[in-house]
């Protein structure tokens, strides 16, 4: 799956929405202003650290297991550490891709979540770095 875009995060814009104390159900609409607890601001919710954080839209079928399809939008934390098994951005002989990492008996391996792709062995030969962790999948309906 390759990066397409990248934005910066904007933490000027602030937009507070409802939220809900009930739950909604999947059915016919019913009036919800009575429950309304407090306002939300998604960046609050979604972004943890402000200043590192960017958003890439990303292309491919590589991790539609992972529910990342393309068109999507990432939110990336450059804050927090790769670890196995987390969702990365890396940039593997300067392309950047979208890849899961998975540490096997020492090896780093960026491992796709489609069955058709076959898992990439990192190796000193390979130009590598994480650019971020991926916190969150913006999927338009």
């Amino acid at each position: 799956m390759k990066v397409t875009e990248i934005f910066s995060f904007d933490k000027r814009t602030k937009r507070e929405l409802p939220l809900f104390l009930a739950n909604v159900p999947a059915g016919f609409p019913s009036p919800a202003d009575d429950y309304i607890d407090r306002k939300l601001d998604l960046n609050e919710y979604l972004i943890k650290h402000p200043a590192a954080t960017f958003f890439v839209r990303v292309e491919g079928e590589s991790m539609i297991n992972a529910g990342i399809h393309a068109g999507d939008i990432l939110i990336v934390d450059r804050a927090l550490e790769p670890a196995d098994k987390k969702v990365v951005i890396a940039n593997i002989n300067g392309e950047l891709t979208v890849k899961r990492i998975r540490i096997i008996r020492d090896k780093i391996y960026l491992a796709a979540e489609n069955p058709r792709y076959e898992p990439i062995e990192i190796s000193p030969e390979n130009g590598f770095d994480v650019w971020g962790v991926v916190t969150c999948v913006l999927h338009p309906l």
